[in-house]
């Protein structure tokens, strides 16, 4: 009888003290098995204001890396401007664009994204527009973003960016299974 009762105590405290599956941290954890990696991507949204876009070709590359944060440059043809950049928060996680000139100085529209307002799924995370943005947004006549919603996907197959909103959907798939050589950095 003790050791059955001291077989119930023992499992009682493991299950007590083990870590709950955090989706937020599988994501990242996901995203951070890419960092040193490149893949290409394709647009497989249909918006008319994106025709030009979808002739580019496109290279995200994933890094650098750190315990909080991951850099993933994002390349549409010879445009080296965007960067997206994913962190941990207190609480959740944080997608910012950063966007550059050619010559490395910040664009006017930069910085802007959002916070997880769920902890979303070890698969997609969501980011809705935050105050910063609206603001940012509102600043320079963009009033149409002030609802934008972004998405990042991971599965073992693909990389997904996306950005919706009322009549807008912008949707970039990048295969993960086909590495490619790393790009020179945009600087």
């Amino acid at each position: 009888m003790k050791n059955i009762l001291l077989s119930a105590s023992l499992l009682i405290v493991v299950s007590c003290t083990a870590e709950p599956t955090n989706p937020q941290s599988q994501f990242m954890d996901s995203l951070s098995a890419l960092c040193g990696q490149s893949f290409a991507g394709k647009l497989v949204s249909t918006d008319e204001a994106d025709k030009d876009f979808a002739a580019q070709n496109m290279v995200m590359h994933v890094g650098p890396c750190t315990e909080t944060e991951i850099h993933i440059p994002f390349y549409a043809g010879d445009d080296r401007s965007r960067t997206w950049m994913i962190s941990k928060t207190k609480t959740g996680l944080r997608l910012k664009h950063r966007h550059n000139h050619e010559d490395g100085s910040a664009d006017i529209l930069t910085h802007y994204g959002g916070d997880t307002s769920s902890p979303g799924t070890a698969n997609r995370q969501e980011f809705p527009v935050d105050q910063f943005s609206k603001d940012l947004f509102t600043r320079e006549g963009l009033d149409v973003s002030t609802t934008n919603i972004w998405a990042i996907e991971i599965t073992p197959k693909i990389y997904v960016y996306e950005l919706r909103r009322e009549g807008r959907h912008f949707r970039v798939e990048f295969d993960l299974n086909a590495p490619i050589p790393t790009p020179l950095p945009p600087w």
